[in-house]
């Protein structure tokens, strides 16, 4: 039986980017607007937060530890004991309206991020699409692929590599697209395909991950909903959330088998917030009887 149980009650205005780290058996996620990050630890309930002082879109563990990100400063490495940080590149120095927001590390350590339009419309979306994807590699070299992005969200990989998944949450576009990819280069390969239209389901895609069948598991946002996608792009499952806005499911847990999902408050009324304490919370779905995959760390 699916149990959904709130396990972090600290809630944040907009919770993302959840990675589990299974060498110390932490959960890690960030809190974008507050720059804060977050660490937890299910075996005794010890929850932290580091002020980072700036937005926070993503992040990895890096192979040789310490943390990945990308943040208002660019891509930097940071160390989570000491502190330290390390400033490599901003792909976009110009673009003062963008922010970053989802990404994930490909099967070989490269990351891959989205960038987009952090002025909002009167419905709280990126008002236009100057989002892009940047694949950032373990060299340090960065790669613009495409734009024309309202908000980027939903990437992650298929378990053998070849397949790249990636959506836009705008209510425009509310499409999940999928593509060829080469793994020794890291290029995607073919032209995007629509995966998965969310216009039959209640929630938009936010994240997303991959379980050990292949299947897409997306966070639907403004839906109460997490949604389980076949690799052949079927409506498989419908798990409903305690909390209108989830953001992001991840697996986790010492047989990768709980699945821990961020969720928002940002936009919510006090009138939606009486019907959902919990939203900004974080959760744990436990017997979804499916387990996920471990985290493929940044290679720089």
């Amino acid at each position: 039986m699916v149990a959904i149980d709130c396990v972090v009650q600290v809630p944040s205005r907009i919770g993302e980017s959840p990675v589990w780290d299974s060498r110390t058996q932490t959960l890690l996620w960030v809190d974008i607007p507050e720059g804060i990050i977050h660490r937890f630890v299910p075996s005794d309930g010890q929850h932290q937060q580091i002020a980072y002082g700036e937005k926070i879109g993503s992040f990895a563990l890096r192979e040789s530890g310490g943390l990945f990100l990308a943040g208002d400063s660019g891509f930097q490495i940071f160390n989570l004991d000491t502190g330290a940080r390390e400033i490599l590149y901003h792909p976009e120095p110009t673009k003062t309206m963008n922010r970053f927001n989802d990404g994930v590390t490909d099967n070989q350590g490269r990351f891959w991020v989205g960038t987009m339009n952090d002025n909002k419309d009167a419905r709280g979306i990126a008002a236009e699409p100057t989002g892009r994807f940047y694949r950032f590699d373990a060299d340090f070299t960065c790669m613009p692929w495409r734009d024309n992005i309202y908000t980027p969200n939903g990437m992650t990989f298929s378990p053998d590599g070849k397949r790249m998944y990636f959506a836009d949450s705008s209510p425009e576009r509310r499409t999940v697209w999928m593509c060829d990819y080469d793994t020794a280069s890291g290029t995607p390969t073919s032209e995007p395909a629509v995966f998965f239209d969310t216009r039959v389901v209640a929630g938009r895609p936010d994240g997303a991950c991959v379980d050990s069948e292949g299947c897409y598991w997306m966070a639907g946002v403004g839906g109460w909903q997490l949604v389980r996608v076949t690799p052949q792009g079927v409506l498989d499952r419908i798990i409903e959330m305690p909390v209108e806005k989830p953001t992001k499911p991840i697996f986790g847990g010492p047989n990768l088998d709980v699945m821990y999902v961020t969720s928002l408050y940002q936009g919510l009324s006090d009138a939606d917030l009486s019907k959902q304490p919990q939203a900004g919370c974080v959760f744990a779905v436990t017997g979804l009887g499916v387990g996920g995959l471990d985290h493929v760390r940044f290679a720089g």
